[in-house]
């Protein structure tokens, strides 16, 4: 389970809306200082709110420290799907085509025809598996005790 703390800042019948900060690793990798990533989060732009709808029958309330979490299986499969889905496509489509013997504008088209044909199919599987509960983020504990991630919370509000 990836697990991340955020702090409810909208409430509606059986679900929440989650605010988290996203936090680059930048401190733990070893390219941190030829990195552009590195360079953005020292200026102030590498960390972000991000805002989550979390399905949940807990009575939670607006200010709430909440632990949500997201399977891994969805992460990899989803990952799986949006990146090598349209790669797939992209490379089957353009050698169809080039086997097919025909000239090479026609070939980058049909390989941008597949890729076009990856992107929709990958948007098709997750718009029919949008509402299955193996994809959708969960209230793992909370209320949470207020500590240092309200603060920083705060402080990218001020």
């Amino acid at each position: 389970m990836i697990e991340e703390q955020g702090r409810v800042v909208s409430v509606e019948p059986g679900a929440v809306w989650v605010e988290t900060v996203r936090q680059s690793t930048c401190g733990s990798c070893q390219a941190r200082n030829g990195c552009g990533s590195a360079l953005l989060q020292k200026v102030g732009i590498g960390n972000r709110l991000g805002f989550i709808r979390v399905t949940t029958e807990r009575s939670l309330q607006v200010g709430d420290q909440i632990a949500i979490g997201v399977p891994e299986q969805a992460v990899v499969m989803s990952s799986l799907l949006m990146y090598l889905l349209p790669l797939a496509l992209l490379f089957a489509s353009g050698l169809l085509v080039q086997a097919m013997g025909l000239p090479e504008p026609v070939v980058i088209l049909g390989a941008l025809l597949g890729l076009g044909a990856g992107f929709a199919g990958a948007r098709a599987w997750a718009g029919r598996r949008s509402n299955s509960a193996l994809l959708q983020p969960q209230v793992l504990s909370g209320p949470l005790p207020v500590v240092g991630q309200a603060s920083v919370l705060n402080s990218f509000r001020e």
